[in-house]
């Protein structure tokens, strides 16, 4: 009996009805356990899910999706067996990838969202918890070079400077009622901060550049933890809640002034970056006492960041 064979029709590959070009075309929700190397320690194991898009021409009805199926699972196949050395790197290396096994496309974008979980020890009590963190990762490849962002969203606690202040100028006004000094109440409002409204604030900070901008991801966490009032944790005993509590209260922020924070962070902590670096920093708030939620955010260049924070600007 002869077996007829014949070759399946290309249909993405023919001209569609209206000839109109797509920035974005690809697949979304590709979950895959990716494995990230450390010197002198176990490697970082995690499920991560994925975005792949290309771009396509208005002469083309459709993408491959098998293909870009095809090289994102060998890609991550291969993260997964080999261990990369930085998140962003599998990111990359998926994107090149693509640009090279489309001839019709001229930019692939690959992004990458993770939980992650670190150890680290209450502040009062130095009992051993963990945290989670939200890594972000992408990365976009076109004929002019391949452009890498790594970041994260953490959450901490924030206070209301408007609140305590209102806290303060009651506390003393009382103080003063009751016959105290005018030096003793000074000396007291320094040393034990009033009240204030609190929120759980979420930060979050990526860094894009070409190449390999060098950012330790455990460093960027830090960075976007301390530009809040106060670091929170998941486990805290009695000493560890008073710890968090004044130490929030000490360092009270609005909205903005913890993206300034974050700001500052960057500069001190990644000065080498180039100058063509893009920092993206926000931070949103959930309100305690409105039924609302704050916001602010900052995108910008490295440069620009330091000319402002030199007073450059």
């Amino acid at each position: 009996m002869r077996v007829m064979s014949h070759q399946l029709p290309d249909v993405q590959a023919t001209s569609p009805e209206v000839t109109v070009g797509l920035s974005q075309v690809g697949v979304t929700g590709v979950e895959k356990l990716v494995k990230i190397a450390r010197e002198d320690k176990r490697p970082l194991v995690f499920t991560a899910e994925f975005e792949v898009f290309v771009d396509l021409p208005g002469w083309r009805k459709g993408a491959d999706m098998s293909r870009n199926m095809e090289v994102i699972d060998e890609i991550l196949e291969d993260a997964t067996r080999e261990e990369a050395y930085r998140v962003e790197e599998v990111c990359g290396d998926a994107a090149e990838r693509l640009l090279e096994k489309h001839d019709y496309t001229s930019r692939a974008e690959v992004s990458m969202a993770a939980e992650f979980m670190r150890r680290e020890e209450t502040p009062a009590t130095d009992r051993e918890t963990q945290f989670t963190v939200d890594i972000i990762a992408s990365a976009t490849a076109t004929d002019e070079g391949t452009r890498e962002e790594i970041g994260a969203t953490v959450t901490g606690m924030t206070v209301c400077p408007c609140s305590q202040g209102m806290s303060a100028s009651r506390a003393k006004e009382t103080l003063e009622d009751l016959g105290v000094e005018e030096g003793t109440i000074s000396e007291f409002l320094d040393r034990v901060p009033q009240p204030g409204h609190s929120q759980r604030g979420h930060a979050t900070l990526t860094i894009e550049a070409s190449g390999d901008p060098d950012v330790d991801l455990n460093d960027l966490i830090d960075v976007a933890r301390d530009s809040m009032s106060a670091r929170i944790y998941n486990l805290a005993k009695r000493p560890d809640e008073d710890h968090m509590t004044f130490d929030a209260h000490s360092d009270a922020k609005f909205v903005e002034d913890c993206v300034r924070s974050m700001a500052e962070g960057v500069v001190s902590e990644f000065g080498h970056l180039e100058d063509d670096a893009v920092i993206t920093m926000k931070q949103s708030n959930d309100e305690s006492i409105h039924q609302h939620n704050a916001h602010a955010e900052r995108v910008v260049e490295m440069a620009t960041l330091r000319e402002e924070l030199n007073g450059d600007a």
